[in-house]
């Protein structure tokens, strides 16, 4: 089901939504632009979210932008351990649902 390759039919949506993927393109250029966060900060900030979505081309995708940017393996695992720390943390937290006064 997942194969890089699907990637290349986004043009599809592209071509029938233009405005909506146009608006879309920005933002996300924009949002990926250093700012007060630098380029690799962003991308391991990606790569944090895409493994608690579990998205599998965003995994790629912002793992190779953040090597591009200049992330080490230890950056990586860091990122990965954060992302590991939220989704226990939410489970947890929404965990004090079960208990009622």
């Amino acid at each position: 089901m997942y194969d890089m390759k699907n990637l290349k039919r986004l043009k599809q949506l592209n071509e029938n939504a233009p405005e909506v993927m146009k608006a879309f393109w920005a933002f996300d250029k924009a949002a990926f632009t250093a700012g007060t966060l630098d380029v690799r900060q962003k991308q391991l900030m990606a790569v944090a979210v895409a493994l608690t979505t579990q998205c599998p081309y965003c995994i790629e995708l912002h793992v190779k932008a953040a090597r591009d940017a200049g992330a080490t393996d230890q950056m990586l695992a860091e990122a990965a351990a954060v992302a590991a720390a939220m989704r226990a943390g939410a489970a947890v937290t929404h965990a004090t649902h079960m208990f009622k006064d």
